[in-house]
């Protein structure tokens, strides 16, 4: 075959071309809201079938949640994503006490003092351990959640992005070797298709010979050669190689086109499968160049796997 093929990976992306994901990522973010109270936030993802969200989020946060999965919809579109919060609670502790019911004890006892002519002062170390007037604790969990929720709603779009460049920056490196496992594919193609006619011509004496031998010459010789040209015909392998070809040009258009295509590059290999399994089946068993023949087969079908097994990580 003479004509000239060009090179896959000698062809310019498509300009306005989708970024390619992997379903491969992460990203993660923490932030200090004041001195007792952080957050941390990450996002987990890897491949699956479908958009699979999995929130791991602290309790009374549901309205957060439904926050989080209506933004990661309108972000990702398949992958698994492990959603992970947790809230820092700084374990110091500060006694707080009530200034007013302090104060109202210390009003109290003065007055009862003056009213029954007492010469005495109250005791502090009384009035606190009255119930209610220390706290150890003045926080409000009500007030801390909603902060936590705030922050969160007003940070996760920003670290979505950063999980999609990661993702991006994987999809971009599949697609690099993709292109460069088509490229072996084409060549094997290209191979088949130069080595074709003279497996053909193979096919055909050793087709005629069995045939003729079979006979015995009983009957009319041009009719078995022509019986033998038939099924010589029919065991060609010149529409394997066109549609590999096809399959071939229809993937890199989609790796240029970019966006969510993992789903179609993976129905393209499973049928440029089935094209190299059909060559296989047509070509086994002759001598010579079918011999080459079957090693660029299984060649085709050794690349074809090592891309199905790449797709199978983007989105």
């Amino acid at each position: 075959m003479t004509q000239k093929k060009e090179s896959v990976t000698q062809k310019k992306e498509i300009a306005n071309g989708l970024p390619i994901h992997s379903m491969t990522g992460f990203a993660r973010v923490s932030e200090r809201l004041s001195e007792t109270l952080g957050y941390t936030l990450s996002l987990k993802s890897v491949n699956h079938r479908f958009l699979d969200l999995h929130m791991r989020l602290p309790g009374g946060t549901d309205a957060l949640e439904m926050q989080l999965r209506k933004v990661l919809k309108e972000k990702i579109a398949r992958g698994h994503v492990e959603v992970s919060l947790s809230i820092d609670r700084s374990t110091k502790m500060e006694a707080q006490y009530d200034d007013g019911l302090v104060a109202a004890y210390i009003a109290a006892f003065r007055s009862a003092a003056s009213r029954h002519n007492l010469q005495s002062e109250p005791d502090l170390n009384a009035i606190f351990r009255l119930p209610g007037v220390l706290n150890g604790d003045s926080r409000n969990p009500e007030d801390e959640l909603q902060s936590i929720e705030a922050a969160v709603t007003k940070r996760a779009a920003q670290l979505i992005v950063e999980l999609n460049t990661m993702r991006s920056a994987e999809g971009s490196s599949l697609a690099k070797e993709l292109r460069r496992g088509l490229e072996r594919l084409n060549g094997f193609v290209d191979e088949v298709g130069e080595l074709r006619h003279d497996v053909q011509k193979v096919y055909f004496e050793r087709l005629s010979q069995r045939l003729s031998e079979m006979l015995n010459g009983n009957l009319d010789r041009e009719r078995v050669l022509q019986e033998a040209a038939l099924l010589a015909e029919r065991s060609d392998v010149e529409e394997e190689i066109a549609r590999m070809h096809t399959h071939i040009a229809h993937f890199e258009s989609l790796l240029d086109q970019g966006g969510e295509i993992g789903k179609k590059l993976d129905f393209l290999l499973q049928e440029m499968n089935r094209e190299a399994n059909t060559l296989l089946s047509k070509t086994s068993g002759l001598a010579g160049n079918g011999t080459r023949i079957t090693e660029l087969g299984l060649g085709m079908k050794s690349e074809i796997e090592k891309a199905r097994e790449q797709v199978q990580n983007l989105e």
